[in-house]
This record gives C-alpha cells, sequence and structure tokens, in this order.
C-alpha cells in the first residue's frame, strides 16, 4: 500500500490472518487504517472447526484467580475480532504500538463516514487467491452469531439501505 491520508479496506473475500498481518505492518508504519463490513471475513477451516477453537478460547481465564471473570474479555463482534486479531501481532503493550493501535479502525458494513470513500482490497490476502477451492471455510459473521452477537440481521438490512442509495448516487 501506498502512503495515503487514511486507507479503506474492504474486508470482504479476505483471509482473516493474512489481512491481519498486512494490516499490522502498515500500522506500524505509520498509516491510518479504516477496516470494514468486517462481518465478511473468512477464516480457513469449517464453521464447526472454528466454533471448536473459539469456544476453547472463551473459556480462558485468569490464571492467577480465576474467579476475575471480567479480567479477559472475549470479544463477540467481528469488528472486535478482527481488532483483536491486528492487536496480537502488534507490540500493543510498547508505546509504539500502542500509538499504532489508535491509527486502527474496525467496523461491521459500512458506516456513514466510509460509504463514500475509495475502498481498497489486499490481493495477497484474497481468498480466491490463496485458499484452494475445495478447502473449506467460514464468515467471522456467521462464528460471531453462534456466539452472541445480535446484529447480523440489522448490518444486513443497513447494507441493503447503502446499496440502494449507491446506486442512485
Amino acid at each position: 500500500m501506498s502512503f495515503q491520508q487514511q486507507v479503506v479496506v474492504d474486508c470482504r473475500g479476505h483471509l482473516l490472518g493474512r489481512l491481519a498481518s498486512v494490516i499490522a505492518k502498515e500500522i506500524l508504519n505509520g498509516q491510518h487504517v479504516v477496516l470494514v463490513r468486517s462481518e465478511d471475513v473468512v477464516i480457513s477451516g469449517s464453521l464447526y472447526r472454528n466454533k471448536l477453537k473459539y469456544a476453547a478460547f472463551k473459556t480462558k481465564t485468569m490464571n492467577t484467580n480465576p474467579r476475575h471473570t471480567g479480567a479477559i474479555k472475549h470479544p463477540r463482534s467481528p469488528a472486535k475480532i478482527l481488532w483483536r486479531t491486528v492487536r496480537g501481532m502488534v507490540p500493543h503493550k510498547t508505546p509504539r504500538g500502542g500509538a499504532a493501535m489508535d491509527r486502527l479502525k474496525s467496523f461491521e458494513g459500512i458506516p456513514h463516514p466510509y460509504d463514500r470513500k475509495k475502498r481498497m482490497v489486499i490481493p495477497s490476502c484474497l481468498k480466491v487467491l490463496r485458499l484452494r477451492p475445495e478447502r473449506r471455510y467460514c464468515r467471522l459473521g456467521d462464528l460471531s452469531s453462534e456466539y452472541g452477537w445480535k446484529h447480523g440481521s440489522l448490518i444486513e438490512r443497513l447494507e441493503k439501505q447503502r446499496k440502494v442509495k449507491s446506486e442512485v448516487f
């Protein structure tokens, strides 16, 4: 990516880990990045397998006192899961990493200020180029809705409205 004021990335059809690593490198280099349509990010592996992996992640508690339930937050929304994945690839406990994470925003759907901006894709992260056709995959929105994210239908409705407006535009 060339350096710009702000880059808006359309996450639809991108692989989660590959996208997160590219975004982590960009925000560490000083680029402001906005991730939209995070519910359409693709994870390799079947939905059942990813549900098992996320269930194992959800059982993680605080080692010194497991009764502290508020100590570890397990995100449910796709935007937060994507944000947390990028955070795992950034040294977020250092000032440089904290400043980098401040340069990252992630959203479900395409909210108002970004629906009028040019959105880009990252070819090295696309599912159609990186995942063999017979391999199983699942959407991040489907995984999130299995674990308590309740806004999938709202995002679909808002996306339909946005598409109607963009056709008129």
